[in-house]
């Protein structure tokens, strides 16, 4: 199986091939995937590179419910559109329901304590004229938080209040709203849900099976690797969830695909001219797989991690070091947002043409005047990638 064709075909599938110009963030997001956010400029970038969409619009779509921001597959927080809320609470549940077994194992807290916090909490919320934020909710809860004491700070719980809002985000009955709009300032609020999501898929079989569904028509091909990375199912649950799919194997490898997709793979071929996408580290054109080899050209491979150390190379990152620029799946360069000249500054792999040029002078205005900075997570800062910044800035001439 040709590489750039396989690369090719999962830049089409993502929408970076500009198929999904003038579509809703809502609709990006249901043919695409859900979009990590980590307090960084992802979903923005993903959805400015995939739809055009300006911060304006997406602020927009948030605020009025049409995506949002929630714990989800492996408990990790994901853009998420509507259609998918409930699915995605509850493929998520298991995570804060072992974080109070283990509460409960290690640090004396009782089940029958947390469900009174929850009460406690929830009543608070409904209260309220506007989000209330984790420190005002323990002062207005009082004595119902109870400090975890040095046990609690070992394990990183450092009072009850976590574990109550995580169960109560998992059950839908609240919601983590970002105090000023945007998705990419871990600065965050609590308010009632109502009329909760989550209701009539509490079958945790049935969810596992929908969000493998959506996995495939996302991601595939891939393998049941990949998908147990992206899902955090066991081995065996993976592939007897994937057995119910009807996936089909694509010969040579370990990659399966929905019967319904074979046929356009098949006959799909790889674009005579290049298609341009700056995104960020995390976009899901990388972290649906993980597998960053597979989208770097053999030529790629042993170039050094900008701002790395002596013998670092981009094939030996599990992540992208930096921000990618993208031809057709492949990782063709790299790039970061320097603050200090509200510029671009980046390194290409291989001859600069007009239309990325084009590309990046587009991304460049959208960053600088809608976002500000393009952080890749939300403890990233203009002193913390300098170094990076420095290596991909051009010499001077």
């Amino acid at each position: 199986m040709a590489t750039d064709k396989l690369r090719a075909w999962w830049a089409h599938r993502q929408g970076l091939d500009g198929s999904l110009h003038g579509s809703s963030a809502a609709d990006v997001l249901e043919r695409t995937g859900w979009m990590r956010s980590v307090g960084g400029s992802a979903p923005y970038l993903g959805l400015f590179a995939r739809a055009r969409l300006d911060r304006e619009t997406v602020d927009a779509d948030v605020a009025r419910l049409a995506i949002h921001e929630l714990p989800s597959a492996r408990g990790c927080t994901y853009v998420l559109p509507s259609a998918d809320f409930e699915l995605g609470l509850t493929v998520g549940a298991g995570a804060p329901a072992g974080e109070l077994a283990a509460a409960e194992k290690y640090l004396g807290v009782t089940q029958a304590e947390i469900e009174q916090l929850c009460v406690t909490v929830a009543d608070l919320l409904d209260a309220a004229d506007e989000p209330l934020g984790p420190a005002a909710i323990k002062d207005a809860a009082g004595s119902a938080v109870r400090d975890l004491g040095e046990a609690g700070r070992k394990r990183g719980t450092t009072t009850t209040l976590p574990l109550a809002l995580g169960l109560l985000q998992a059950r839908g009955d609240i919601r983590r709203v970002p105090v000023n709009g945007r998705l990419d300032q871990q600065r965050y609020g609590y308010v009632r849900w109502t009329p909760s999501p989550r209701g009539g898929l509490s079958d945790m079989d049935t969810a596992r099976t929908e969000l493998a569904r959506r996995y495939f028509s996302w991601a595939a091909p891939a393998s049941l690797r990949h998908f147990r990375w992206f899902s955090g199912f066991t081995a065996a649950s993976a592939k007897k969830i994937a057995e119910q799919l009807e996936l089909v194997p694509l010969d040579g490898t370990d990659l399966v695909m929905p019967k319904e997709l074979a046929d356009e793979f098949a006959a799909f071929t790889v674009p005579a001219e290049p298609s341009y996408a700056l995104l960020a580290g995390i976009d899901g054109i990388h972290l649906l797989h993980r597998e960053m080899s597979r989208l770097l050209a053999d030529a790629d491979v042993e170039r050094p991690v900008p701002g790395g150390r002596p013998g670092e190379t981009l094939g030996g990152q599990a992540d992208p070091p930096s921000h990618m620029i993208v031809d057709r799946g492949r990782i063709a360069g790299l790039w970061e947002f320097d603050t200090e000249a509200g510029k671009i500054v980046h390194k290409f792999f291989g001859e600069e043409d007009a239309a990325l040029r084009e590309t990046i002078a587009r991304t460049e205005e959208f960053v600088r005047d809608r976002l500000g900075d393009a952080r890749s997570f939300s403890l990233d800062s203009p002193k913390s990638r300098a170094s990076r910044v420095a290596d991909l800035r051009p010499s001077p001439r």
